[in-house]
């Protein structure tokens, strides 16, 4: 999995006036859980624009003061009307827990269908694993070069390393639209 490092700062005033005075210096407030304890702390509002705005998912590495932390991020949450980032919840990694992360969805190969004409549709962008944390992928690949017009590709298919999708295995993950052009001549045919 890819890894960034984040420079927080501990945060000396909670509650909302305080958290509201990080704001308007371009913090976010966050919370560490997982560890022997919860941290407060904020981090610079930029450091979240190569985090929260991309498909990826990272493992960190958080450095407040002179301790350093593993941990993944949990949960962010927006302003509703303006859409800013208001609190960030991360989760502190240990290598011997297991830990359950949303991964991206990566469709592999060049499907039948799609040769044939159909629309290759992807119906999920990210699947739930949970693996150790030096296990963790940075995606995980479904092979869809078999799919035919019409079909559609589940999480039982795809692939498999040291870890487990939580997920149904019956989710549908992909498919093959057949476009109207295409449905007239199926019909025609019989």
């Amino acid at each position: 999995m890819k890894s960034l490092e984040i420079i927080g700062f501990k945060r000396a005033n909670l509650g909302k006036v305080g958290s509201q005075e990080l704001r308007d210096e371009a913090s976010v407030p966050c919370v560490l859980y997982g560890g022997k304890e919860q941290l407060h702390f904020s981090v610079p509002m930029f450091q979240f624009r190569d985090i929260v705005y991309t498909p990826n998912t990272y493992l960190f590495s958080l450095q407040v003061g002179k301790t350093k932390y593993k941990c993944i991020l949990k949960e962010v949450q927006f302003h509703p009307v303006n859409d800013m980032i208001i609190h960030a919840d991360f989760f502190e990694v240990s290598e011997d827990k297991p830990v359950v992360v949303n991964v991206p969805l990566k469709l592999e190969g060049n499907s039948i269908g799609a040769q044939k004409g159909g629309k290759v549709v992807q119906n999920l962008p990210k699947l739930k694993i949970k693996a150790l944390p030096k296990d963790l992928p940075d995606f995980v690949s479904v092979d869809i070069s078999h799919l035919d017009l019409g079909k559609v590709a589940r999480v039982k298919d795809a692939k498999v390393n040291n870890f487990q999708i939580i997920n149904s295995k019956d989710l549908p993950v992909a498919s093959i639209a057949v476009p109207r052009g295409l449905k007239g001549k199926d019909e025609a045919k019989k």
